[in-house]
């Protein structure tokens, strides 16, 4: 049991958060929910180890584990992915090399009664005990079926961990922690860097075979599959419900509604009693009964209401300019690098006004189809773009398009057009800029905000082909409600790449999968598509034991 006992951080005149006081049970799944800022991250890091708060103490038994994934790595690049992810067992190997040294220290020396010699005697035992009382695992084995479960394919585990992406390298971490088995596992938005196989395995695992959870994670579904639990940080302090996400939503809604009603009758109250004290003031009659009113309005607590969520704020596409019937045709494509095939003789034909899914393992070649489809790489085969279609495209690295040189509100100005015009500061705000922010140069934005700063630009120009690949890693749970609310009502084309399945869900009636060098079309929506391997993965996820 982990105990955070009164805490507090505080920084350059501000709190953070203060007096937050909550214990962690060996079998609590805990979603940690907030709005950007509120201090869910600080609050990770605290709990892990990694920062100490200005006040008060997390308190752990001695032999407690704890494992932290933090949103970026810092990674060193210096060996196979296999051996750097076997590191999450450089415990047992560190104690059998220490006891292997002892044992050969033992046969040399002859000071059987000397100290020194008890002494190692003395480690060797307790070394021994610790080290038979694991239990008999095959390491390589585990390995090889984490790797498998976060996406790597057996290849992989041969190559330098400098090879891949951050978001690569991030599964290994993950990889490492999930081997360790520790007493409580911390997760800062673990599925930014996944696709939806590897998230559903990683669901089976938390829920499964780990211990204790604590995520942060704007993955709706995720966290309702693995959590049981909801802390809530918000305004400085926390609110804890023993729920899932979704009834933690349900509750909150109860909390604030209530809030009102007594933050009302409070304000009635003042209003009541000041009303009194200004009649009454010089009144000697009424001395005793105004002074006891003042004295009690000063000690009176005021009533806080939680942060308002604008999430009413409903957001459309401009009307799409009308495209021929097909605005996109893709004919026995093919594409490989070197030796490596991607895809081949891919086809597909994409409808006006049709919302498509493509699905797959990262790796599988999804982003380079889109690629094809905008002729931004040269593919054997046709790929062809239908009459007046205008491209309205989200990639990946979408945030390094932007002009570092224009203010955030320079950025959507340019762009906008018509009465959208009168909304732009409550659209920005909806993505979490305002006030000040919107003088800032793009140019010292985070990665995140250039990301929101980016789709905010894509909600306000009028196209008919929508391309948004992995729109969703830096948008928070409302900013992705707006987005998708948005989607909904769009009535261009729509090709859409995710791996968050809430966001995807109701969102497209076709799916492309990409699997094998393959891209397979199956007419049904992105929700059955799921529904149906997420069935198919779990049942393979058992085979692996």
């Amino acid at each position: 049991m982990i105990t955070v006992e009164n805490i507090a951080v505080e920084f350059s005149g501000t709190t953070l958060f203060s007096d937050v006081s909550f214990v962690i049970n060996p079998t609590d799944k805990i979603a940690l929910m907030g709005k950007n800022g509120a201090g869910k991250s600080t609050m990770m890091k605290i709990i892990a180890g990694k920062q100490k708060p200005t006040r008060g103490h997390v308190r752990t038994p001695g032999e407690t584990v704890i494992a932290y994934l933090p949103q970026h790595l810092l990674t060193e690049d210096d060996c196979t992915v296999f051996e750097e992810t076997a590191k999450a067992f450089k415990h047992v190997t560190s104690m059998k090399k220490e006891m292997d040294e002892l044992n050969e220290a033992l046969t040399t020396r002859t000071d059987y009664e000397s100290a020194e010699y008890m002494a190692i005697i003395e480690r060797v035992t307790d070394l021994g005990e610790k080290f038979y009382a694991l239990e008999e695992v095959n390491y390589d084995a585990e390995v090889e079926k984490a790797l498998k479960g976060l996406g790597f394919k057996q290849e992989d585990f041969t190559r330098q961990t400098s090879e891949f992406s951050g978001g690569w390298r991030m599964r290994i971490e993950l990889a490492k922690i999930l081997l360790q088995k520790p007493d409580l596992i911390l997760l800062d938005e673990p599925t930014n860097h996944i696709d939806i196989e590897s998230v559903i395995w990683l669901e089976d695992f938390l829920v499964n075979k780990a211990d204790a959870v604590m995520v942060i994670s704007h993955d709706k579904a995720f966290i309702d599959n693995i959590t049981n639990r909801t802390i809530e940080v918000t305004m400085g302090q926390i609110h804890d419900y023993k729920a899932t996400y979704s009834h933690y939503l349900v509750l909150r809604a109860d909390r604030r509604s209530h809030q009102i009603k007594a933050y009302q009758e409070q304000q009635k109250f003042i209003a009541d009693t000041k009303a009194f004290i200004e009649r009454f003031k010089g009144t000697y009659s009424k001395t005793n009964q105004v002074n006891s009113r003042e004295k009690m309005l000063e000690k009176l607590q005021l009533i806080e209401i939680d942060e308002v969520d604008t999430s009413a704020l409903k957001l459309r596409f401009p009307p799409s300019p009308r495209s021929g019937d097909y605005p996109v045709t893709v004919k026995d494509v093919s594409k490989s690098y070197g030796d490596h095939v991607v895809f081949k003789d891919a086809n597909m034909s994409i409808a006006r006004g049709e919302k498509v899914s493509f699905v797959g393992r990262n790796g599988e070649g999804k982003s380079t189809m889109i690629k094809a489809i905008l002729n931004e790489i040269e593919v054997e085969g046709n790929c062809q773009l239908g009459h007046n279609v205008k491209v309205g495209y989200f990639a990946q690295n979408q945030a390094a398009l932007l002009d570092n040189d224009l203010t955030i509100w320079q950025t959507v100005d340019e762009v906008a057009e018509g009465d959208v015009r009168t909304q732009l500061k409550n659209i920005l705000g909806r993505f979490m800029f305002s006030g000040d922010d919107l003088e800032k140069k793009v140019g010292v934005l985070s990665g995140g905000e250039k990301t929101r700063l980016a789709m905010v630009k894509l909600l306000l120009e009028p196209v008919n082909l929508l391309i948004l690949d992995e729109p969703t890693n830096h948008l928070d749970i409302r900013s992705k409600d707006v987005l998708k609310e948005a989607l909904s009502t769009y009535d261009g084309t729509l090709i859409l790449v995710s791996h968050d399945r809430d966001f995807l869900q109701g969102l497209s009636e076709k799916v492309f999968e990409f699997k094998d060098q393959r891209v397979i079309e199956h007419f049904e929506t992105i929700d059955a598509f799921l529904e149906r391997n997420r069935i198919k993965n779990i049942a393979d996820i058992n085979l692996m034991g």
